[in-house]
C-alpha cells in the first residue's frame, strides 16, 4: 500500500498569531504529518458584511455569528503565507493551501503554492474549480455537501482544464462530525464511480474515521489540528490536540502494514505456516497387501503427506508395500 498523505489543517487554529501558527506547524512535523494546510481568503472574499438572517449562523458551535464575522475572526492573513511555507519546507512538510475565489489563486501561485484543496462548500463553484485546475496543480477537493452530479460536474471542470490529477475527499460537513455520519463505505464507490483518487476530511474528535478510511483505500487525511483545545477559537472544538494527532498518525501507519498485497499467494511453500496444515499420513503399521481404512490412513498435521482430497480415493485400496506409522502417504503406495 502507497503511503498514506496525511494533512495536518491549520485553518482558524493560529488564533490571530503568526508565533502560534508556527507552533502548531511544528507541532505538525514532530507528530508525523506530511503537509499542512492553509485557508487563503478574507472575509470580503467570501461573503458580504450583512445582517440579513441568510446571512447569520443558526446552532452548533458558531450559533449567532454573521458570516462575515467568522471569516474574519478566522481568516489566516495572507502576508504570512510565504513565511508559513518556508517555515513549513524547513521542518519537511509540504505546505499547501484552500483558495476561496480567483484572486486567493492568484496570490498562491505567485508563493509556489503546490497543491490545491478546495473546500466542501466550494464544490459547486465551478469557475473556482476551473480556475484552480488550470494551473496545473493537483486538485483535492472535499465533497461534504455534494451530490453526484456536484462531484461530477466538479471533476469534468478539472478535465476541462487539462487537470486529471484529482483526489476526492469524502467528507461530513458537521462541527464535531458523528461516527454514524461518516458514510465510509462510499469510499470505494466514489473510487470506482469516478475514477479518481479518494481520501478523507474529518471533523470528528477521534480517530476511529480517519484510520478505517485508511483501511477502506483512503490515501489522503485531512485532520485539523490545534496546539490546545482550550485555547478556544473558531475550530478548536473539532480539533485534534498534538498528543491525540501523533497518535492517529502512528495508527494510519500500522493500518497501512495490515493490508499488505491484494494479489493470492501461488506458491504455497511461501506461505507462512503452511507446513502445519493437514495432509494424509499412514497412522498404523501396516504390510504390503493390508488394506488402507480411515484407522490407518487419516488426514493430520502436517503437510509433509499427500493433499486430503485424496482421501477418498485411496480408501478401500491396498498398499505395495509396508508402511510404518508416521509414514506421509502417497500415490505411489497403491497397488
Amino acid at each position: 500500500m502507497d503511503k498514506t498523505f496525511i494533512i495536518a489543517e491549520l485553518s482558524a487554529n493560529h488564533n490571530g498569531s503568526l508565533d502560534t501558527a508556527k507552533e502548531t506547524i511544528k507541532a505538525a512535523a514532530l507528530a508525523g504529518a506530511d503537509a499542512i494546510k492553509l485557508q487563503t481568503y478574507t472575509a470580503d472574499t467570501l461573503t458580504i458584511d450583512c445582517n440579513k438572517d441568510c446571512f447569520r449562523l443558526k446552532g452548533g458551535l458558531w450559533d449567532g455569528y454573521t458570516f462575515y464575522q467568522l471569516y474574519k475572526e478566522a481568516y489566516t492573513p495572507w502576508e504570512w503565507h510565504k513565511e508559513l511555507y518556508s517555515y513549513a519546507a524547513s521542518l519537511g512538510l509540504v505546505c499547501l493551501s484552500t483558495p476561496f475565489d480567483n484572486s486567493a489563486v492568484d496570490f498562491l501561485e505567485s508563493i509556489g503554492n503546490p497543491i490545491y484543496k478546495i473546500a466542501s462548500f466550494e464544490i459547486t463553484d465551478t469557475n473556482l474549480i476551473s480556475y484552480a485546475a488550470s494551473k496545473g496543480k493537483p486538485m483535492i477537493i472535499s465533497t461534504g455537501i455534494a451530490t453526484a452530479q456536484d462531484i461530477a460536474l466538479a471533476i469534468d471542470c478539472c478535465h476541462k482544464a487539462g487537470n486529471n490529477d484529482i483526489t476526492l475527499l469524502k467528507c461530513t460537513s458537521a462541527y464535531p462530525a458523528q461516527l454514524k455520519d461518516a458514510n465510509l463505505g462510499l469510499i470505494p464507490v466514489m473510487r470506482d464511480r469516478f475514477g479518481v483518487k479518494v481520501g478523507i476530511s474529518d471533523h470528528s474528535l477521534g480517530d476511529t474515521i480517519a484510520c478505517t478510511a485508511v483501511a477502506l483505500g483512503a490515501c489522503v487525511v485531512e485532520k485539523h489540528l490545534i496546539l490546545d483545545r482550550n485555547m478556544g477559537g473558531a475550530d478548536s472544538g473539532f480539533s485534534m490536540q498534538p498528543d491525540e494527532f501523533a497518535q492517529m498518525c502512528q495508527r494510519i501507519r500500522e493500518v497501512e502494514e495490515t493490508m499488505g498485497s491484494k494479489d493470492f499467494p501461488t506458491d504455497p511453500s511461501s506461505i507462512p505456516g503452511r507446513s502445519y496444515s493437514r495432509s494424509l499420513f499412514i497412522c498404523e503399521d501396516m504390510k504390503k497387501g493390508d488394506t488402507l481404512t480411515p484407522d490407518n490412513l487419516r488426514s493430520i498435521r502436517p503437510s509433509n503427506g499427500l493433499h486430503p482430497r485424496y482421501l477418498e480415493q485411496a480408501l478401500g485400496k491396498k498398499v505395495n508395500r509396508d508402511l510404518e506409522k508416521g509414514t506421509p502417504f502417497s500415490l505411489e503406495y497403491l497397488e
